[in-house]
């Protein structure tokens, strides 16, 4: 269900934070609408080494995590010196998958009132895309692009249009270094084990990624992120005697890589931070970088990579846009990416898309009658209700027991595009939510809504969705549309179901309703009193 934000009609001023696992970017732009384009006035960068987690737990170690607070309060402080109008920040691996990541970013909103989203692997993945094309031109010819991070390694496939596919795998330079590399300069057997564990993680998602290109079709690659660039910088100061500017479109063939990664394996810290173009922090995790890189390559069956200087950051930016209806000629509008990705997965787990639909045009319209009365929600949850009916009996694809258990975890551990972390927490609660128990903290799903607005969102609406639900009991269409009133002096709420057939009595939708409306009853303090609305006679 697309919701439209009005367009944006002035010039912005947008900053984009990204919390990555090796450091955290800030850029800010301006966005002129009428273009429509943004320029960048600024860019900031901290190395802050989120990824350095406690080996036992996973979790986020004190001393990365103050200086990520730091780098914070500074890009604030920049930010502010230069009129941003608004800040849109994300968090990708390291804050992903360790414990205490979302304890962190709710310590950050507290003490700093910054809100930063955390992303999937594959949001992440979609969004380097978005900020590729927004630095080169793909001339609608295929191109993989390769975003090598600190924790995890994206592969795009597109050719300037929707990107064909998407992967994240968790193979970083930072991760790989702390957990395989223990001698300096590194031991041949180290370099091998290493060098097989990379090629066997790649492989699966190269495999699927080569699966969507045309029997006849040359992709050309590109490169993004500090790994990337650094080396790109490395080999051409070898080859030219100096850094090009700017550095976007400098060519890097798979033989200059290999000598690279041929003497950094002989070198240590000391002397890789001594190599022009190299810095102290990068020489420590460029060797593994270097490899993932070279690997990728080998196993994509290409000998050159193009730089490109543009990706998460800039990708932050394009999706802002997207969202606020500033792109429509090659891309479509960010609600749209969330409409198909919601549709996408629901025939993935064989939803039945036609009582799903239904449903969840019946969950709509009972919010849109409730606004205001039960409620004060708006667009945006509105659309997450939306998604939630749509996704709500895919747990049947497990099975039929616990299903709507089944459902949380599908969609919870599924690559929703175009959502944050949050938002597909909240999806999933609300679709585990249709049936069975009411939301309660001892639950462990329901807990990990951290916001007290959160739980109460999932209370309040997932009790519509279960009415919604009841109403296709018989998923043959029974009921054509319903209309509410309330009585608030006594207590009482009226739900008048208009059948679609003249004589239809709608006994299971009735008898449905009053077996579920216990949770709305409860919820709202209300007697809920179903009816069917008599059809006008015909002469």
């Amino acid at each position: 269900m697309p919701v439209f934000t009005p367009p944006i009609e002035t010039e912005r001023t947008l900053a984009a934070i990204d919390v990555g696992t090796n450091s955290v970017h800030m850029v800010i732009v301006r966005v002129d609408p009428k273009l429509p384009a943004f320029t960048i006035i600024d860019r900031e960068k901290e190395t802050v080494r989120l990824g350095d987690r406690e080996p036992k737990t996973g979790n986020l170690k004190p001393e990365p995590m103050a200086r990520a607070m730091a780098a914070f309060r500074r890009f604030q402080e920049i930010a502010k010196s230069l009129n941003v109008d608004q800040v849109v920040a994300v968090a990708t691996s390291a804050v992903r998958e360790a414990p205490n990541g979302r304890q962190f970013l709710q310590q950050v909103e507290q003490e700093l009132g910054l809100k930063i989203n955390l992303i999937s692997g594959q949001e992440e993945a979609r969004r380097i895309y978005l900020g590729v094309l927004s630095g080169m031109e793909l001339n609608n010819q295929p191109h993989i692009a390769i975003d090598i991070g600190g924790g995890s390694t994206e592969l795009i496939l597109g050719d300037g249009r929707e990107p064909r596919s998407l992967s994240s795998t968790k193979v970083g330079a930072v991760r790989l270094t702390g957990e395989f590399i223990t001698t300096d300069p590194i031991s041949h057997s180290e370099f091998q084990y290493l060098q097989a564990y990379i090629r066997g993680r790649l492989e699966r998602p190269v495999e699927d990624l080569l699966a969507h290109l045309k029997a006849d079709e040359q992709p050309r690659l590109v490169g993004t992120s500090g790994t990337i660039e650094t080396l790109a910088i490395v080999d051409a100061r070898a080859q030219l005697g100096s850094e090009p500017t700017p550095l976007t479109g400098y060519q890097l063939s798979l033989k200059n890589l290999r000598e690279i990664v041929h003497r950094l394996r002989k070198l240590s810290y000391e002397e890789r931070a001594n190599i022009p173009g190299m810095s102290e922090k990068r020489s420590e995790i460029i060797l593994a970088g270097a490899l993932i890189l070279q690997e990728a390559m080998d196993l994509l069956g290409v000998d050159s990579l193009t730089v490109c200087e543009r990706s998460l950051r800039e990708g932050i930016i394009v999706d802002w846009m997207l969202a606020h209806g500033l792109i429509s000629d090659k891309l479509r509008y960010q609600s749209e990416v969330r409409t198909r990705s919601v549709i996408k997965t629901a025939q993935k787990y064989q939803v039945n898309l036609e009582s799903s639909q239904r449903i969840a045009n019946f969950a709509l319209s009972l919010f849109d009658q409730t606004q205001g009365q039960l409620h004060d929600w708006e667009a945006q949850e509105r659309e997450l209700l939306w998604a939630a009916s749509i996704l709500h009996n895919c747990g049947l694809y497990v099975s039929h027991s616990a299903h709507h258990k089944h459902s949380y975890y599908l969609i919870r551990h599924g690559e929703l595009l175009g959502y944050t972390d949050t938002e597909v927490e909240l999806i999933a609660n609300l679709a585990r939510y249709h049936r069975k128990s009411s939301p309660k903290k001892k639950h462990e799903n329901f807990a990990n809504l951290g916001d007290k607005k959160h739980r109460q969102m999932v209370e309040q609406l997932s009790a519509l969705l279960r009415l919604a639900v009841a109403l296709d009991r018989r998923q043959i269409e029974a009921v054509e549309s319903v209309s509410c009133q309330y009585l608030p002096e006594k207590h009482e709420f009226h739900l008048k179901l208009h059948p679609a057939q003249y004589g239809d009595r709608c006994t299971l939708e009735l008898w449905s309703l009053n077996d579920k409306k216990t949770v709305f009853e409860s919820l709202y303090n209300l007697k809920l009193i179903p009816s069917i609305q008599a059809s006008p006679s015909f002469w």
